[in-house]
């Protein structure tokens, strides 16, 4: 998630640091270069979190590690344009020591890239996120940490509206649009239409919608996956209805995703689709443009299952090492230390990668009102790419943005089509891809 927070810095340079001592370098292949080895070397961590090297948390973090480990250091790369920059980084032996498996590496292609951290189901007993960069029941991932998924609301503007609580269908939804729209000078739904990325956000709600963690498995088995009664349909109708009725901004194509937390803070805007992470940064826009940071409210979507609502958690980046590093043991303890011992989920209001941590707190809202929490299952062995390799021969990019800006367009007339015809062709080139994926 936090790759899509530094959208907005496209212009950062890169937080330069000598690589010289990280992957690739003698000893990589040593016999004793293993995980369990000895905790010494340079280590270089390539991470996404720009900010955090900016303002000196990494570092702090880094003393604390070397405190623990005398013979081992850590310094940092920050890369803004993270996946493109590791892309091209990935066809080298020079991408750090440890950094975030990039998305666009698949699971069948994690062993040529990554060290094994051990067999998943050894590490089900202590650790949340497992599945996402697991394969064939080998490890090679643990997420630093993770979120849930869901809709900020902001609770001030809920109120003048006169909307008492989260709604939850979007019959419930919808009115709770119009009443933004009849009783604030907000607008109801700010879609970051023109940033791209938060439209991804949407589909992390897959599952919760009807309380199924197979969701995201059935839908690589299905051949009409935008019908009525799945995840992903009532996911879009939900957009398409909104945008439909004219309950988001005007002008989608000058939105701004640094500019929407400032105005979602001050009451601009009353929801938006992003995932827990984002909880605390509206709460810093709150602080800093004077408004009480409890105006950030967290609802689950709009939907019930049985006479429960659902809220998907996933992980977020996971950290693996590179297996040409000749600093493994170094790697592995850096990784552990950022899990168990940084306080690195506790100061970014994270769900904690370690099943004995309590959940955070922003997310007591969700506990409170009984919604259910539940993650996604991994895929059956031997079909861990499945649903990207379908994705991919569809070119329907659920987990971007491209496919939902079109939906968009046609919700507001800016393009052909209504949402059934647009629900027809999804499912068409899902089918064809299906067959052609096998």
């Amino acid at each position: 998630m936090a790759i899509k927070k530094l959208a907005g810095f496209a212009l950062l340079a890169v937080t330069a640091v000598a690589v010289s001592a990280c992957a690739g370098g003698s000893g990589a292949s040593d016999a004793d270069n293993t995980i369990d080895g000895e905790v010494k070397g340079d280590v270089v961590f390539v991470t996404w979190r720009t900010d955090l090297v900016q303002d000196g948390t990494f570092d702090k973090y880094a003393e604390e590690f070397h405190a623990k480990y005398p013979d081992a250091n850590v310094t940092f790369e920050g890369i803004t344009d993270y996946e493109g920059e590791l892309k091209t980084r990935l066809s080298t032996k020079n991408y750090g020591d440890v950094l975030g498996i990039p998305n666009s590496v698949q699971p069948d292609q994690f062993a040529d890239f990554f060290e094994p951290l051990g067999k998943t189901a050894d590490l089900q007993a202590d650790y949340r996120f497992l599945a996402a960069k697991s394969y064939e029941d080998t490890q090679y991932g643990l997420a630093l940490g993770g979120n849930a998924n869901g809709i900020v609301y902001n609770t001030a503007v809920f109120e003048e509206a006169g909307v008492a609580t989260p709604p939850t269908t979007e019959e419930e939804w919808l009115a709770a649009m119009k009443k933004v729209q009849d009783n604030t000078d907000a607008i109801p739904l700010y879609t970051n239409y023109k940033d791209g990325w938060p439209l991804s956000q949407w589909s992390g709600n897959i599952g919760a919608v009807t309380g199924d963690p197979d969701a995201m498995n059935a839908m690589a088995t299905e051949d009409a996956p935008w019908t009525d009664g799945e995840d992903i349909f009532a996911i879009d109708s939900l957009i398409y209805d909104t945008v439909e009725a004219g309950y988001t901004e005007a002008d989608p194509l000058t939105t701004n995703w640094e500019q929407s937390k400032v105005d979602f803070a001050t009451g601009k805007i009353a929801t938006m689709a992003l995932g827990s992470w984002a909880i605390s940064q509206l709460q810093a826009a709150a602080s800093d443009n004077g408004e009480d940071p409890s105006v950030v409210g967290y609802m689950t979507f709009p939907a019930v299952a049985d006479g429960t609502q659902f809220a998907m958690v996933g992980g977020d980046y996971n950290l693996g090492i590179n297996k040409n590093s000749s600093v493994k043991a170094a790697a592995k303890a850096w990784i552990d230390f950022l899990i168990e011992d940084s306080g690195f989920t506790q100061d970014q209001g994270m769900v904690s990668s370690l099943l004995a941590e309590p959940l955070p707190e922003n997310l007591t809202g969700l506990s409170d009102a009984g919604v259910e929490l539940i993650e996604l299952n991994a895929a059956p062995t031997g079909q861990e790419a499945l649903f990207t390799n379908i994705a991919d021969t569809a070119q329907i990019d659920v987990w971007g943005n491209l496919y939902r800006q079109k939906l968009i367009d046609i919700a507001r007339g800016a393009a052909d089509g209504d949402k059934q015809s647009y629900f027809d062709e999804l499912n068409t080139r899902w089918a064809e891809a299906r067959a052609e994926v096998g």
